[in-house]
């Protein structure tokens, strides 16, 4: 007996089976809450994510009798219903035919029975139905044998699965990297299904980037990344989907301060780390796991062989490598600016105990510097293991924290505290306002009569003369 969580996504879902039922339509739950129920231990159900229920009754038949609910679909079938924050998807049974281009049928039948609405799907273990009042399954293609097994089946041909929506490939990968069975293996790909993402692997670029894009993130954050990312590897997507982070396999590191191996293997070892319990996050970011993976991106690239392998200004050309990805794949600006910023900045931890006091404090309030100090942490358990920078930075930035005023001081003199003492705006403006506030950080100035002094003793009085370059 499956037993249904009492969840409000549970309840809603229940709901809708039984007033469809309750006028002459068939419906059950299916696809992935079914999926996550059964791998769920009986007496420890616990809500899942996505709730959905397939139907004999039509989108119109749904709509009305379920008053706000909305066509998403209505070509394909499928209705939502949403309650506060919960939303259910309501799909008519259909078989689909004739694929065209790698995602859409061009013919969708609406169907009377649940078996051919089952047959369409992509993997075994998502066509599983189940009716929530007797906790029946109906399983029309093995799906509860291959849940029990941990292995990840396309239903029927593979190649013809994979044909109809090329996507599915990396939903494979997902998939095997991120469900277990009761016991706590793994899912693996079953072979004739790997053996077709391997020959239809070129494909996958031929889906919309904001697909690939999200596909990729649940791999970095819902899961085991580092299964993920070696899965895309030997199925051959890696190279297809993010060639700059294949270019990474057997590039050599200076085994001084990376005795873990290239920077391939590096980054896996971060991407293992981020699935275990963090210290500043609760949880992995979606910046943070893809500051993780393209942290390094730079390193093929500037790769030279001196007194010692270097990587010079790598950080910088990753930077701009990994915009260039992100943007492709649509993530938002601000998305690929802190993403950027991370990958460019994750070397400054080397020169923190050395920093002036100022500039140590605008750094540690850099804008997700949280994130910028977890991919630190990472970057050193995943190499030389040495933490003690990481400590000290993260030391003084808990301190300033409770002291916010010290890490952003109010202003004490303004630009026209400036036009009062004489001054005529322009360019300098700036650069003896930034002069204040470094003498604040370093704690040389506390109040406005200081600030005023001292501006006047440092920089030239407003006669013409050229300003002091103590900035």
């Amino acid at each position: 007996m499956v037993k249904l969580p009492d969840s409000p996504g549970a309840r809603l879902a229940l709901r809708i089976v039984r007033l469809l039922r309750a006028h002459g339509h068939k419906a059950y739950l299916v696809g992935g809450c079914v999926r996550d129920l059964l791998l769920q231990e009986p007496d420890q159900a616990t809500d899942v994510k996505d709730w959905d229920v397939a139907t004999s009754a039509s989108p119109e038949q749904v709509a009305a009798l379920i008053p706000g609910a909305k066509l998403v679909g209505a070509s394909f079938g499928v209705v939502l219903v949403r309650e506060g924050e919960v939303e259910v998807e309501v799909a008519t049974f259909r078989s689909e035919h004739s694929y065209l281009d790698g995602r859409h049928p061009s013919v969708v039948k609406f169907e009377a029975e649940p078996e051919q609405d089952v047959r369409r799907r992509d993997f075994t273990v998502n066509a599983l139905l189940l009716d929530p009042d007797t906790g029946e399954l109906l399983d029309f293609v093995g799906g509860r044998d291959d849940l029990a097994r941990g292995v990840i089946r396309a239903i029927g041909d593979p190649v013809a699965r994979f044909n109809e929506d090329y996507l599915r490939m990396l939903r494979a990968v997902r998939f095997a990297a991120t469900l277990k069975t009761r016991t706590g293996d793994y899912f693996e790909i079953e072979p004739e299904t790997l053996s077709a993402i391997q020959r239809l692997a070129c494909l996958v670029r031929r889906v919309s980037a904001e697909r690939i894009r999200d596909e990729l993130t649940r791999i970095l954050t819902e899961g085991n990344a580092r299964r993920g990312f070696e899965l895309l590897d030997r199925t051959g997507l890696l190279e297809v989907v993010l060639p700059q982070v294949a270019a990474m396999k057997g590039v050599e590191q200076p085994p001084e301060f990376h005795p873990e191996g290239d920077v391939w293997t590096h980054t896996l070892i971060m991407l293992e780390l981020l699935g275990k319990p963090l210290e500043v996050l609760q949880r992995p970011t979606v910046t943070l796991a893809w500051g993780v993976l393209l942290h390094d991106v730079g390193k093929p690239a500037t790769q030279r062989f001196a007194d010692r392998i270097r990587f010079d200004d790598h950080c910088r050309l990753g930077a701009e490598i990994a915009g260039q990805l992100m943007r492709w794949l649509r993530f938002s600006n601000a998305e690929v600016e802190r993403v950027q910023w991370l990958v460019a900045n994750h070397l400054r931890f080397k020169d923190v105990q050395r920093m002036r006091e100022s500039t140590l404090r605008r750094f540690l309030r850099s804008e997700g510097f949280e994130e910028l100090l977890e991919l630190h942490r990472l970057d050193c358990l995943a190499s030389h293991g040495d933490l003690q920078t990481y400590h000290f930075t993260k030391t003084r930035w808990q301190e300033l924290l409770q002291q916010p005023q010290r890490l952003r001081p109010p202003r004490l003199v303004t630009g026209n505290d400036l036009i009062a003492l004489g001054y005529r705006p322009g360019p300098a403006f700036r650069a003896i306002l930034e002069a204040v506030e470094t003498a604040q950080l370093e704690d040389r100035i506390r109040s406005r009569e200081e600030a005023l002094a001292y501006v006047r003793s440092r920089f030239a009085p407003p006669d013409g003369q050229s300003m002091s370059a103590d900035t």
